[in-house]
């Protein structure tokens, strides 16, 4: 057992460094499951971080860089359009909010997955593991027969979460090309979006086949670099000839409020890579707390998307496009840049971004082929992947519906139901403090998650019907 978990701290590792836009999960987190089924023991003489591997763990400073390489996603490119839906002043207060409840549920993940490898005596426990342990350790027998369901519930999220992104990713490619080629190719100006998302479909069905990630891994380092450099372009024009603000709005409509929820979960949701990071470091007491790399982390990854959604929307007002690069002038060589090198590591992403969750799903589906068939599978179900994202992005083609319907589905439950649950059924022994605050207040979070659950998931609909 001890040798098992140590390969996933040396998967994980692997995992996070090929984050883009969007943290990759750790690998094991979808594909196993806690195999010792006995009650908990008594954990005072088990110390999980004493029995982690710790040959190539990672400095402070080391999960901080990671932390901060997968939560700097896409979010800078959609964050300004979250605040055309709500508003500065909202936008900018709800930001920090939306902020300080993700980081507490981040929290709350990492502890129960901490007092949890003492109970099991394992080193440690992936999102997906975390959920069958806490309760299968349930002190309810009723609560207990729900671990496998617990986490398939949590690789399912997590499975459709990296689909439903890849989506994204499509339109995002889709719109940056078609920047370019409206100002470089005139008799493309007006053609469809949906003629940009099928173009490269024959490149996009070569990397939905390859199998290792290692064939990704040149080009997604450079693409984190085209991605920094796209980032301080957009500044650099944000910043310049920014008009008076009151001439923005600071509060926007109740029905427009949904979308900016919704966009804000999925630029800032990031707890899929939360575990990975704290399983790798060598000194994982040093992850909460405070400073603590979280902290540390989140503020920078938050003040950063707070910067973009205020500054674009003050800059572009109810101009701001799904994408702040598509409000970049297009007659200008620095904004051609930005648009073909956010395309070149979209493109990258993609494969990135279906690989993963492939290579997941499908050692659970080979369990149940034969041998003779299983090469023939693993290629059809590829293609399959490939060819839904691309059906998805063609019958949606616009990119804030598919963006607030991933944040509101599965990012919100993902990051804000499942923690506050989890902590109930944890420590539930343990009081759950004085009248059982933690208990109510994690009820409140779990609720807030399902309001904004179906809310989201209403304006989200609302907005694909009117965009089809």
């Amino acid at each position: 057992m001890r040798r098992e978990k140590n390969v996933v701290a040396r998967e994980s590792d692997t995992v996070i460094t090929l984050s883009v836009f969007n943290p990759p999960v750790n690998v094991t987190d979808l594909k196993s499951g806690v195999q010792n089924g006995s009650a908990p023991t008594a954990t005072a003489d088990y110390d999980p971080f004493a029995e982690r591997n710790r040959e190539n763990a990672y400095s402070d400073y080391g999960a901080l860089a990671h932390l901060l390489k997968s939560a700097l996603s896409s979010g800078f490119l959609v964050m300004p359009n979250a605040f055309k839906n709500a508003g500065l002043a909202f936008g900018l207060v709800s930001t920090f909010v939306i902020a300080f409840i993700f980081n507490h549920t981040i929290q709350l993940l990492v502890r129960c997955s901490q007092e949890l490898c003492r109970r099991e005596r394992v080193p440690v426990l992936a999102f997906a593991e975390t959920a069958e342990a806490a309760f299968k350790t349930s002190r309810f027998p009723v609560l207990r027969s729900y671990s496998t369901f617990a986490k398939n519930f949590v690789n399912v999220g997590i499975l459709s979460s990296y689909y439903g992104a890849s989506s994204v990713y499509l339109l995002l490619l889709a719109t940056s090309v078609q920047q370019v080629c409206r100002y470089y190719v005139p008799a493309m100006a007006e053609l469809d979006i949906r003629y940009y998302v099928l173009m490269p479909l024959p490149i996009l069905l070569v990397l939905g086949v390859l199998r290792e990630l290692k064939y990704l891994v040149p080009f997604s380092h450079a693409a984190n670099v085209a991605v920094g450099v796209s980032c301080g372009i957009t500044l650099y024009y944000m910043f310049c000839d920014l008009p008076d603000i009151a001439e923005r709005k600071n509060f926007a409509t109740v029905a427009q409020l949904p979308i900016f929820f919704s966009i804000a979960i999925f630029a800032m949701e990031c707890i899929g890579v939360v575990l990975p990071v704290e399983n790798s470091m060598k000194k994982p007491s040093h992850f909460l707390g405070c400073p603590g790399v979280l902290n540390i982390g989140f503020s920078i990854v938050v003040g950063l998307y707070a910067m973009m959604g205020f500054v674009g929307y003050w800059k572009y007002g109810e101009d701001t496009m799904d994408s702040i690069t598509l409000n970049l002038p297009l007659n200008e060589i620095l904004a051609q840049a930005v648009n073909v090198l956010i395309a070149l590591a979209t493109l990258v992403t993609f494969g990135l971004a279906v690989m993963v969750p492939n290579n997941i799903a499908l050692s659970m589906i080979l369990e149940k082929v034969s041998p003779k068939r299983a090469e023939v599978v693993q290629y059809v179900f590829r293609i399959f992947v490939v060819l839904a994202s691309v059906s998805i992005a063609v019958a949606i083609p616009k990119l804030q519906p598919i963006v607030s319907l991933v944040g509101a589905v599965f990012l919100s439950v993902l990051g804000l139901f499942c923690p506050p649950i989890l902590e109930i059924v944890v420590f539930w022994d343990e009081g759950l403090g004085w009248k059982r605050w933690r208990m109510w207040k994690d009820i409140f979070i779990a609720t807030f998650s399902l309001f904004g659950l179906a809310t989201g998931c209403y304006a989200s609909i609302v907005d694909i019907i009117n965009t089809v």
